[in-house]
């Protein structure tokens, strides 16, 4: 559905779009391709009228394991690729926040990066009990622009926000039911996630999706102040020697 890439997958199951990222073989790695898809996936779910509400899962063992190193080794060094890439994760970030049907995070496996962010900027969540949460980008040197970091601090406390966020430690599934990053840690995410939407998208229309939206307004206006700032500060961290020697050190590790 909505002619996107094959690294995404969009199926509709009744008035449910389940959504599940597609590069099972990567973890599902966030390339350029990954990156771009999710860009354009938020305007074309809001227009679709007959969509009632979202599963987003991960194809395979992951949820998402964050950044294709190939991917961040050539950001580093192509301007072009990294002012287009940071211009698609405002649109991700602000897509996700004003999207009109709720979207439930189905966190199959473990959620890194640009995928710990994913599952944030979900309305709700259900987690695997192995699965876990992870936003490293201080550990390679960046600024988190479009990570868990920029919303955590409405989840969670501003403390605990800053000691995950300035150590990218990870958080296991019962840890983040605890801060409230999650909602639920269960024996099958898909199936709970699948289920949850359902009953949304059995309720009034119009009721559902105003109340995301003024829910929403908060998150939407918490993104907004930092957002341009983190846009900069994030393109400036790509182009530091920390950022390269991390990922040459990582991107040669993988070999």
């Amino acid at each position: 559905m909505y002619d996107l890439p094959d690294v995404i997958e969009v199926r509709a199951d009744g008035p449910i779009r389940v959504i599940t990222l597609n590069r099972p073989d990567a973890l599902n790695a966030v390339n350029d391709d990954l990156h771009t898809a999710l860009a354009q996936l938020w305007p074309r779910l809001d227009e679709d009228r007959q969509a009632r509400a979202a599963v987003l899962t991960g194809a395979g063992k992951a949820f998402s394991a964050g950044g294709d190193f190939a991917y961040l080794a050539e950001l580093a060094g192509d301007e072009n690729l990294r002012a287009k890439t940071i211009a698609h994760g405002r649109a991700i970030v602000l897509g996700m926040a004003r999207c009109r049907i709720p979207v439930v995070a189905a966190v199959n496996g473990p959620a890194v990066g640009l995928g710990c962010s994913l599952v944030a900027l979900s309305d709700i969540a259900y987690i695997a009990e192995s699965a876990y949460l992870k936003d490293p980008h201080v550990q390679v040197g960046l600024v988190a622009a479009d990570g868990g970091p920029l919303t955590w601090p409405l989840h969670t406390s501003l403390m605990l926000a800053k000691e995950y966020a300035l150590t990218g430690a990870k958080i296991t599934a019962e840890r983040a039911r605890e801060m409230g990053l999650v909602n639920h840690i269960v024996a099958d995410p898909m199936a709970e996630a699948l289920a949850c939407a359902k009953r949304m998208a059995e309720l009034p229309r119009q009721a559902v999706e105003s109340t995301k939206r003024m829910l929403n307004l908060h998150l939407e206006r918490a993104v907004l102040a930092t957002l341009d700032y983190a846009n900069i500060a994030e393109d400036q961290s790509f182009q530091t020697a920390d950022f390269r020697a991390t990922i040459a050190r990582l991107t040669s590790e993988g070999d």
